[in-house]
């Protein structure tokens, strides 16, 4: 296809859908263009930026027709910060659009006909960030401190976020001065110069209690005390301040070592009546509230009696391991990661439950063994990160045949991908429900039932 539009050049579009990172999609004789702030129904004159073969790129300068589902986004960040896509769409129709979104995924990549039940979502969608990791830097007036550009690494100095919690926002706000007080050098990520380069802030939603982590680029650490006061000033109910060394040049933000400066090693919090210990490299989800409503939809696919072996593939820190655990006969849970498995081991004693078996290991090799060992799985769970299953792991199960098979995903591309190869394998997809985990993004997470044909 010739593009029929060229760089520089004005046009009127129609906007008729959203990518899935949250662009507005117009066609000039059916040419697509992406444009950043533009909405469904709207008619807009844009600006060309860039053209590709098949697609290109425009600048939204005026609305002539808005969306009924507009709004004003309520963050000054906004149009900066690459955090947020959907601020400007209203939450009724940005539930609207992840349920057909998740719905039309399945049919054009999965060939999934499945039904998807409404999406659910939350009540108050503001403030549910428990988890912050900000970047620092220095700017040309001092340090800065906040979230990155969209699709760059330059940071846009923040003081404040719409989606994360208080705690962070202190931080964010005022650190940057205490660091040029006691002479902290924040990282430079070009010339791998200074000191700091983060700092995590991870809260316990329901317990209030407070873990602030200094990601440095050294172990040794002169100003720490000083660091560590700063901290405890700005947030006098702090419980643990960590620091994690990461002296590598990448763009992952934890290194391999972690100490603790002041306070406890760990935070609690509680999923409904389950409590978990969290410390500065375990994983936990974001959004404890949605987190609740996910695991419970879990539960229900799950559809346990108190008779049935549960295996939990990817199971982290033990999260969805507990709450199968409440019903379960037993459940067997596997983590790559062995620190997640010492956590998932942790929060079970914690948790009085003594139904439940975690071994670190790669799911696709040590799932088999299980099963020659005798050990049968009833209901197997699994809970990927964005890639989907590892294929191994898809022929695993269907090889061995759960009756059932509850799928969580974060992804429903690869969801899409891997439910197709299971549904080849012998399986059948009963329903799909999205849970709105991320509101004011375009992500999803979606939970997935298939039974053995």
């Amino acid at each position: 296809m010739t593009a029929p539009v060229k760089k520089n050049d004005r046009v009127t579009v129609y906007i008729e859908d959203l990518t899935h990172d949250g662009l507005g999609v117009g066609k000039v004789d059916g040419y697509p263009l992406f444009i950043h702030g533009a909405l469904p129904q709207e008619t807009a004159e844009v600006h060309v930026l860039k053209t590709l073969k098949s697609y290109g790129f425009a600048k939204l300068v005026e609305i002539k027709e808005p969306s009924p589902d507009r709004v004003e986004a309520p963050c000054i960040y906004f149009d900066k910060c690459g955090g947020c896509q959907l601020q400007h769409l209203s939450y009724e129709a940005q539930l609207q659009w992840k349920e057909n979104m998740v719905r039309n995924v399945m049919k054009r990549i999965g060939k999934i006909d499945a039904p998807v039940r409404p999406i659910k979502g939350m009540e108050h969608p503001w403030n549910y960030r428990n988890k912050s990791q900000i970047p620092f830097a220095m700017g040309e007036s001092g340090p800065i401190a906040g979230f990155y550009k969209s699709r760059t690494h330059d940071i846009v100095d923040m003081e404040r976020c719409l989606i994360q919690m208080s705690e962070a926002d202190i931080i964010m706000a005022n650190l940057k001065e205490e660091l040029e007080k006691i002479g902290i050098e924040p990282y430079n990520e070009t010339t791998h110069q200074g000191m700091l380069r983060h700092v995590i802030v991870r809260t316990g939603r329901a317990t209030g209690e407070v873990m602030v982590v200094l990601v440095t680029k050294k172990r040794k650490f002169p100003q720490k005390d000083a660091a560590v006061e700063a901290i405890r000033k700005l947030i006098p109910h702090v419980t643990s301040i960590v620091q994690n060394v990461n002296s590598e040049k990448t763009n992952v933000i934890l290194g391999k070592e972690t100490m603790t400066l002041w306070g406890k090693e760990t935070i609690e919090d509680t999923i409904g009546d389950i409590r978990f210990e969290i410390s500065a490299r375990s994983f936990y989800q974001v959004n404890p509230v949605q987190t609740e409503v996910l695991y419970n939809q879990a539960l229900e696919y799950a559809a346990l009696t108190g008779e049935e072996t549960v295996i939990d593939a990817y199971c982290g820190i033990g999260t969805i391991s507990l709450f199968l655990a409440k019903k379960a006969k037993q459940v067997m849970g596997v983590e790559i990661v062995e620190e997640a498995i010492e956590d998932a081991k942790r929060n079970a004693e914690l948790n009085g439950f003594t139904n439940t078996y975690f071994e670190a290991g790669p799911a696709e090799e040590v799932i088999p063994r299980w099963y020659q060992e005798g050990k049968r799985a009833d209901v197997l769970v699994v809970d990927p990160p964005r890639k989907g299953c590892d294929q191994a792991l898809l022929n695993t199960i269907i090889e061995y045949k759960p009756k059932r098979v509850v799928y969580v995903s974060c992804n429903p591309s690869t969801l899409a991908r891997d439910l197709r190869i299971l549904e080849d394998g012998g399986y059948k997809t009963m329903e799909i429900t999205p849970v709105d985990m991320f509101p004011q993004t375009t992500h999803v997470e979606c939970c997935a039932l298939l039974i053995k044909k």
